[in-house]
C-alpha cells in the first residue's frame, strides 16, 4: 500500500496498523523508515553535540554534521516567548511533515500561525540560506533562483545527484525554469 495518508505513523488507522504489525500488509513509505530516516527530529539529534559524543561520534563526524545540520531545537510551550523573539532566524518543521507541508520561515509567520505551532509538534531550525543560481529561460531572460542539492541513495550508496531550482520560502514545481536540474561533478 502507498502511504499517501501521510500518518506515518498509522496511529490514527488502528486497522491499518495492525495489519502492518501482523505482516499482512507492506506499506511505502514503511513506517519504521520514516522514523528512521524522515522524522524532523533527527535533526535534533543531529545537530547536538554533547548527544553525538555520548553515540560515540568522533571530533571530525561532529565538525561534518556541524557544517551541514542548521542547528535543530524541539518545539516547547515554555520556549513561547524566546521563539517569538527569535523567529526572525528560525525555519519551523513539522515533526512528520513531508514535501515542505506545514513548514514556514520564521519572519513571514502571524501571531495566529506561531500559537498553533506552539500547539503542534515541530523543530525550529536556525535558518540556512539557500544557494542561488543564474537560469536562462526559453524566452532568453535570465533569473536567478534558489537551489538545493539531493542525494538519492540505496544501501548507503548514491544513486542519484540532483538539484532543485525553486523561488520562494520552499522548493516547488511551479516556478518558471524552476523543478529537476541536472548535477555535474567537476574537477
Amino acid at each position: 500500500m502507498y502511504n499517501r495518508l501521510t500518518d506515518f505513523s498509522l496511529q490514527q488507522h488502528p486497522a491499518l496498523k495492525q495489519a502492518y504489525l501482523d505482516g499482512r500488509t507492506v506499506i511505502t513509505p514503511n513506517p519504521a523508515h520514516h522514523a528512521r530516516y524522515a522524522d524532523k527530529r533527527n535533526l535534533v539529534r543531529l545537530s547536538d553535540v554533547d548527544g553525538l559524543r555520548t553515540i560515540g561520534a568522533n571530533e571530525a563526524e561532529i565538525s561534518i554534521l556541524q557544517s551541514g545540520v542548521p542547528h535543530t531545537f524541539e518545539v516547547r510551550p515554555e520556549m513561547n516567548q524566546m521563539l517569538w523573539s527569535n523567529r526572525k532566524k528560525l525555519f519551523f518543521k513539522p515533526n512528520s511533515g513531508y514535501g515542505s507541508k506545514g513548514t514556514y520561515r520564521g519572519e513571514k509567520l502571524t501571531k495566529r500561525v506561531f500559537g498553533e505551532i506552539m500547539q503542534s509538534e515541530y523543530v525550529a531550525q536556525y535558518f540556512a540560506q539557500p544557494g542561488e543560481r543564474s537560469v536562462t529561460l526559453a524566452d532568453g531572460e535570465s533569473v536567478l533562483l534558489k537551489y538545493d542539492v539531493r542525494c538519492y541513495v540505496y544501501q548507503g550508496q548514491i544513486q542519484l545527484v540532483a538539484a532543485r531550482l525553486y523561488q520562494g520560502q520552499t522548493t516547488n514545481f511551479r516556478t518558471p525554469g524552476g523543478g529537476f536540474t541536472l548535477v555535474r561533478a567537476v574537477g
